[in-house]
C-alpha cells in the first residue's frame, strides 16, 4: 500500500500554502490559559476570541490558502460571536482539515515556525508536533525563533506564527 499511496500523492495535483498570525499576551490578571501548538503552557494566555493558539490559527490559513478556500475568518468569522470563538485551537484545525476533504483537498505536510520569547518550544517541540499532526492529519514540524529583542515579540508583549501546508487533490 506503500507504493501507492507514493503513486497517487505523485499523480496528483499539489499545491501550496502559507498562513500567519499574532497576538498579543492577556493582562496577567486576566485568568487566561495559554494555550499554543495544540498544548497548554504555563503562563499568561493569548488574547482572542478564540484560545489564541497562533500555530494553529496560522496553519489553518495554510491549509485553506494551499486549497483555495480562504482563511480562518472566512471559515469562522470574526469577532466574539463567531463560530470560532471560545474554540481550542485543535478543534478549529480538525475542522479546517474535514472541510479540506469535503472540497476534495487532503494535507501532506505542514511546517510551523513560533515566533517569540516565550513559551520555550524546544523541551516540548516534540509534544507540539504530535498534536498539530494529530490535529490535521499529516506530518507538521514545528521551528521556534526570538527576533533579538526587535519588535513585539522580541519585547515579549506577544507571540506570532508562520506556517506552509502542502496539500494534494483527492478528486473527492
Amino acid at each position: 500500500r506503500g507504493q501507492e499511496v507514493e503513486e497517487e500523492v505523485s499523480d496528483a495535483a499539489m499545491r501550496i500554502g502559507q498562513g500567519f498570525d499574532a497576538h498579543r499576551f492577556a493582562a496577567p490578571d486576566a485568568d487566561r490559559p495559554l494555550w499554543l501548538a495544540c498544548l497548554p503552557w504555563d503562563g499568561t494566555g493569548i488574547e482572542g476570541d478564540s484560545d489564541g493558539d497562533v500555530a494553529a490559527h496560522a496553519l489553518i490559513d495554510a491549509l485553506l490558502s494551499a486549497a483555495g478556500l480562504g482563511d480562518i475568518g472566512s471559515l469562522f468569522g470574526v469577532g466574539s460571536d463567531s463560530a470560532g470563538a471560545g474554540q481550542h485551537g485543535g478543534a478549529m484545525l480538525r475542522h479546517a482539515a474535514s472541510v479540506l476533504a469535503e472540497h476534495g483537498f487532503a494535507p501532506v505536510s505542514a511546517s510551523v515556525v513560533i515566533i517569540g520569547n516565550r513559551p520555550k518550544i524546544g523541551p516540548r517541540r516534540v509534544q507540539a508536533e504530535q498534536a498539530l499532526s494529530a490535529a490535521v492529519g499529516c506530518p507538521v514540524s514545528v521551528t521556534a525563533t526570538t527576533t533579538d529583542g526587535m519588535g513585539f515579540t522580541g519585547a515579549g508583549q506577544g507571540v506570532a506564527a508562520i506556517a506552509n501546508a502542502l496539500v494534494t487533490e483527492t478528486g473527492r
